[in-house]
């Protein structure tokens, strides 16, 4: 049986576009699950076009421009791939066909490493490590018969990331533009366990409503991420600024355009605000351990005389402001330990909430859906997000003033 599809399906989408080409190409950016209207929006500020979201993602069209602004300046983005080819498919051979066609030695030297990537979904395959295979062997025989050459493979730090992405009938191949994912902001120096990545906590805060005008605390601050990327909003700075300039993938690209990228950088540092004496930012942790690592990640980002730290249990502490937004990732099993003092911690906390922040609007990110009963408040928000794999809610208790307990 011949198995090959006919022509007119097994024509992939047209070569990409010579740079500077202003019809534009398509993209596709990823984030956390739960964050896509945020994504969305930073897209379309950035110029982006026919924005349509998907579970963890949004695809839009866009210039170079539009691709560059994306890395540059969206705080909630975790890659930014360029689509390059797509098709309908039969079988693994027409996946080795899509690949094989693409000019690829006109999208990267082959002097520069690569890694395949695989994500599918219902795709009738058995194997994704056999596809990703067969999209390597299909890159490496083009560059072969092209230039006589083939370039390297590197799993750990590739210099060209090349995405398939598979479902039931159809096949998509995008470079990846960003290189090491966008929420690795280059600020961070000192590290605590199970983190909070940088653009789950940039999208928190604007789930919270948080504007850089309102006091803001993180009781639980750990490494500071929430610190940081709160202070980043309040200076207007582009987040993809504090990263090495060569770190994106578009760099290693052929139709890098660095004049262009400069020009970007540049108004992009322009339009930083200027610091002021303090921000209204406060961060404290009952873990010393934990503030000294939030001191030294300050520190390096030049915002440690912005933002007061202090070694205090949430249970005790006293607000800084008479209202404001609090925001916290609270410990839910993993980080606290046996269950038995989790469940003496919940009540204590929802006690300290009513007693002390009344005019707060308290925000929790907690994996643990009994959070606001063990605590006893109903949240009057509660959003799905993900944290890496983890499915979680954010929790929204605003403390109304004569609340307290006697």
């Amino acid at each position: 049986m011949n198995t090959e599809l006919p022509s007119r399906q097994r024509r992939f989408s047209r070569q990409p576009r010579e740079a500077g080409d202003e019809r534009g190409e398509s993209f596709f950016a990823t984030c956390p699950r739960g964050l896509e209207a945020l994504l969305a929006e930073d897209i379309g500020a950035a110029g982006g076009k026919q924005v349509a979201i998907t579970p963890g993602g949004a695809g839009f069209s866009g210039t170079l421009e539009t691709c560059y602004r994306v890395n540059l300046e969206s705080r909630i983005a975790t890659r930014v791939l360029w689509r390059v080819a797509s098709a309908d498919f039969n079988n693994e051979a027409d996946i080795y066909r899509l690949a094989y066609e693409l000019a690829w030695p006109k999208l990267f030297k082959v002097e520069h490493s690569i890694r395949v990537y695989v994500t599918a979904v219902r795709a009738p395959f058995k194997s994704i490590e056999f596809i990703t295979l067969k999209v390597k062997d299909a890159v490496c025989d083009r560059f072969r018969a092209d230039v006589g050459k083939r370039p390297d493979v590197n799993t750990a730090a590739p210099d060209i990331r090349i995405h398939l992405f598979v479902t039931e009938k159809t096949a998509t191949l995008y470079l990846d533009t960003s290189g090491e994912p966008l929420w690795l902001r280059g600020q961070k120096i000192a590290k605590v366990a199970a983190p909070l990545k940088e653009n789950l906590a940039a999208g928190i805060l604007r789930l919270a409503g948080w504007t850089p005008d309102q006091p803001l605390l993180d009781p639980m601050c750990g490494s500071g991420t929430l610190l940081l990327e709160a202070a980043g909003m309040a200076l207007g700075d582009a987040p993809g600024l504090a990263r090495d300039m060569k770190d994106f993938g578009f760099t290693r690209l052929t139709n890098y355009q660095p004049s262009l990228w400069r020009r970007l950088c540049m108004g992009a540092a322009e339009r930083r605000v200027a610091a002021p004496a303090k921000l209204p930012i406060w961060g404290s942790d009952i873990d010393g351990d934990a503030v000294a690592r939030s001191a030294q990640n300050l520190a390096h980002a030049g915002l440690d005389d912005l933002i007061e730290l202090r070694c205090t249990d949430l249970l005790e502490i006293s607000p800084p402001a008479a209202s404001g937004i609090l925001v916290a990732n609270p410990p839910y099993g993993e980080r606290l330990g046996e269950s038995a003092e989790l469940a003496a911690f919940y009540p204590r906390l929802g006690d300290a909430l009513k007693r002390n922040f009344a005019g707060w609007n308290c925000w929790f990110l907690s994996a643990d859906t009994n959070l606001p009963k063990a605590i006893g408040l109903k949240p009057a928000r509660k959003t799905p997000l993900y944290n890496g794999a983890l499915e979680c809610r954010l929790y929204g208790f605003p403390m109304v003033a004569g609340s307290a307990r006697p």
